[in-house]
């Protein structure tokens, strides 16, 4: 577990901020998501905390320490996408065991972390199959599992159920917390739906036009939107006064 800072973090293209000065701290073992729509600047933030973009300026400190020009790899992060990104080509065990391979560790290890990592996610009978011989949730567990298979200090993930049908999906949040709250990890979600971010987050984080515009529990979120929020259109609140299940 580590926690994550972010001060004044900004990143810009050409003229475009796509995130404005980010003041943020996320605590160990917190569960933080990400809430916000399309070009709001949530996955370009996740993405600089992997080390997949350089900010333009600011800072991120990840257990204390300063980690802006860091690689990737030696961030101990682990990150999982929409698209989960598994290798068509290898076996479910080939797929989680990938990232060990690549830290040279002894092959004994390896065979007791990956059966480790699929025992958690009940996926030891698919462990000799292949991507396309699975279901979206099954590949969602692989994909989850590659990425705790090193048991990372930060866990990210970028709208990981979106492609997973509505019934599949409300089982793998469930799921998803569950997991987390048993290990602990620090973790990072994005979405840009509130139904979502209401079910997972410890606290969300609600972004709009690259700004962080509310911070609170889901709770509090619901029950005392910001102004940005109150202020939406009609036709994109219920008749409780509150926002629709997507921001406008």
């Amino acid at each position: 577990m580590a926690q994550v800072e972010m001060k004044k973090l900004t990143k810009r293209f050409g003229s475009a901020e796509a995130v404005d000065e980010v003041d943020l701290a996320i605590s160990e073992g917190e569960f933080l998501v990400l809430l916000g729509p399309s070009g709001c600047g949530k996955t370009t933030l996740l993405r600089m905390i992997a080390g997949l973009e350089e900010p333009s300026s600011g800072e991120i400190l990840i257990g204390g320490r300063v980690v802006n020009h860091l690689l990737p790899r030696v961030r101990n992060i682990a990150m999982v996408f929409q698209s989960y990104a598994l290798y068509p080509h290898m076996t479910v065990f080939k797929n989680i065991a990938f990232p060990l391979q690549t830290q040279g560790m002894e092959k004994t290890e390896i065979q007791e972390k990956v059966e480790w990592a699929a025992g958690m996610f009940g996926i030891g009978r698919l462990l000799h199959r292949k991507p396309r011989e699975l279901s979206g949730g099954e590949r969602q567990r692989v994909a989850i599992a590659r990425a705790m298979v090193r048991k990372p200090s930060v866990f990210l993930l970028d709208e990981p159920l979106s492609n997973l049908d509505a019934k599949l999906r409300s089982s793998a949040r469930e799921e998803l917390q569950q997991f987390q709250r048993s290990i602990g990890t620090t973790t990072i979600y994005v979405t840009h739906d509130q139904v979502e971010a209401m079910g997972l987050g410890d606290r969300i984080v609600v972004m709009n036009k690259g700004r962080v515009r509310q911070v609170g529990t889901p709770r509090d979120v619901y029950h005392h939107p910001g102004p940005y929020l109150a202020d939406a259109p009609a036709g994109h609140r219920d008749p409780a006064g509150r926002p629709e299940q997507h921001l406008p």
